[in-house]
């Protein structure tokens, strides 16, 4: 259900929910949660988010909203509330992380590495441009076909190979 057009954002979020799961991202100290953001996989004992996950919606009628845009947004969110959670917690804040970050059309995925800084949620939180920009890395699985990669997703096992693969060497920068 997940890889058919206009099946609902939960039949996504449930896949990736469940493909976190079996892949080991979620377990003992890790949970995934479907409601701060489409996805997210958080740290309890923390209380940090670990990753973030946005379903691409551009493909359901009359809503065009960039997913990359969202994604990025999502990840300085994120990263506030982090460095929130540890003051509370009494630890030193973090002046910069890596946040890292999906984008799924159905069950096709897009792997991202957000470099957030202190500066920079600085100057999103006051609506300024801040001086240097920011380089967002991103990574599309190489799948055999890549014309279709939407449309077929992970449904040929092809595709299929090439995607968890993807999945698995993301852990790293998750620090799984």
């Amino acid at each position: 259900m997940a890889n058919a057009p206009r099946s609902g954002e939960s039949a996504v979020d449930d896949f990736a929910a469940g493909l976190f799961r079996a892949l080991g991202y979620a377990r003992r100290n890790r949970v995934v949660h479907t409601r701060k953001t489409d996805v997210c996989i958080i740290d309890r004992d923390q209380n940090d988010i670990l990753l973030l996950v946005q379903e691409d919606k551009r493909y359901e009628e009359g809503d065009g909203a960039d997913p990359e845009a969202q994604l990025i947004a999502e990840a300085i969110a994120a990263f506030d509330t982090n460095n929130k959670q540890r003051v509370r917690a009494d630890l030193d804040s973090l002046d910069e992380k890596i946040m890292p970050g999906i984008t799924m059309m159905g069950t096709a995925p897009t792997f991202y590495k957000i470099p957030v800084t202190n500066d920079l949620q600085q100057h999103v939180a006051q609506g300024t441009y801040p001086p240097n920009p920011t380089c967002v890395m991103f990574c599309q699985p190489p799948v055999p076909r890549p014309a279709r990669r939407y449309s077929e997703g992970m449904k040929p096992l092809d595709n299929r190979c090439q995607i968890l693969s993807c999945y698995e060497a993301f852990k790293t920068i998750i620090g799984i």
